[in-house]
């Protein structure tokens, strides 16, 4: 049986902030049940607006960047500016398809969603 493409986007976006949280240590029980949340909430979100699906990957990143603000602090923190005062990265677009991380000062990307592991090393 085929998945709606609200929930393959809903699954492909877990995964791949679950790959970022873990290139930061960051995939711990907490932070995975945040995750969670995110999910049901845009699970409910993408069900409202079936067109919007391929926006949730780069939500989901959004929500936990706020999620874990109260948390854990800043996340993820720009690997582009060594020396600066450290500083979270953007997802951009911020509503759109293909949601990479990007540097907000110099407005350098800095990976796609779910590649941070590779703009670490």
């Amino acid at each position: 049986m085929e998945q709606a493409p609200s929930e393959e986007a809903i699954h492909r976006g877990r995964a791949l902030v679950l790959a970022d949280l873990t290139a930061d240590g960051l995939a711990g029980p907490a932070e995975v049940s945040l995750l969670e949340q995110a999910v049901s909430h845009r699970r409910w979100w993408s069900e409202q607006w079936p067109a919007g699906a391929c926006f949730v990957p780069g939500l989901l990143a959004q929500d936990m960047q706020d999620a874990l603000l109260g948390h854990h602090g800043r996340w993820p923190l720009c690997p582009l500016c060594a020396g600066a005062q450290p500083h979270a990265l953007d997802v951009e677009p911020e509503l759109g398809e293909d949601p990479q991380w990007v540097c907000g000062r110099s407005g350098a990307a800095v990976a796609p969603l779910g590649s941070l592991a590779r703009a670490r090393r």
